[in-house]
């Protein structure tokens, strides 16, 4: 239904979540031959997101919860994507740095122990996730996008349009309008002149301009707070190119490098449990 629109329509997705979640906990519980009582406690998510969809799993939850007399923790969003590391990686351990990458959220954050977690730069507009899902919009693809312009790139020329790279007063902050509203703009005045536009030649430039912003100004704080250890989480972090682009650097330079495999890196509830 999402697609209709080309995003996440928030009123749509607390209907769907209302119809669905006691089917989805049943099925769940099916799948891990294991009933309630087995259960030690109950893990939600509480916080960033879409309040209504929030609200949904929240009451459940606190209603499974009181029914079973189970604990009842309540998980913060960003800190559940970081942790996705840990299901592909039980090795790791903090402190490390962690670039987490999301429709909603953009953030190079230091993940000093478990628990505790300090943004040191973050998105001032939009976010690298939002941007490719607008982005996409623009060159014909459907929500969400990110999918799209990573098979439609790697058909492209990564060099036959030139985007810019918008510059940020804190160097670890990121700034991603101004480059979605350039894609946009590309293809309209394209339309304008008749012109065809390469969409495969522009989701490749679009692609490698913003997955060089992530990875470079990720690497560039690492380099400066002293980090030998690092980590990529979020559903952005299932891009092919910011993949690759952080493996290879890393590898260069002798840091580590961890991230989730793919099937973990967009919202599930194993990173939350």
């Amino acid at each position: 239904e999402h697609k209709l629109y080309g995003g996440v329509v928030p009123e749509i997705a607390s209907r769907r979540h209302c119809e669905n979640i006691t089917g989805v906990c049943a099925e769940a519980l099916e799948k891990a031959d294991m009933t309630l009582d087995e259960i030690d406690a109950i893990a939600v998510t509480n916080a960033p997101g879409l309040i209504g969809a929030l609200l949904v799993g929240v009451n459940f939850a606190k209603g499974l919860a009181l029914a079973k007399n189970k604990p009842l923790i309540a998980v913060h969003h960003i800190k559940g994507h970081i942790a996705a590391n840990y299901i592909t990686h039980p090795e790791l351990e903090p402190p490390y740095l962690c670039l987490v990458v999301s429709g909603g959220h953009s953030h190079i954050v230091k993940v000093n122990s478990y628990t505790e977690l300090e943004t040191v730069g973050k998105t001032t507009d939009d976010a690298a996730g939002e941007a490719f899902d607008k982005a996409a919009r623009a060159m014909g693809f459907q929500y969400p996008g990110g999918v799209h312009i990573d098979r439609a790139a790697k058909q492209g020329d990564a060099k036959k349009y030139k985007l810019p790279r918008p510059a940020t007063k804190n160097p670890y902050d990121f700034s991603f309008s101004g480059l979605k509203t350039a894609v946009i703009n590309l293809i309209h005045n394209n339309e304008q002149k008749g012109i065809e536009t390469d969409v495969n030649s522009l989701a490749a430039c679009f692609q490698d301009t913003i997955t060089s912003i992530l990875a470079e100004k990720f690497m560039a704080a690492a380099d400066e707070l002293g980090y030998t250890k690092l980590a990529l989480a979020g559903g952005v972090a299932a891009n092919s190119m910011l993949r690759d682009k952080l493996s290879e650097m890393t590898s260069a330079c002798g840091k580590q490098f961890y991230m989730p495999d793919i099937s973990l890196c967009g919202d599930n509830a194993a990173m939350i449990g």
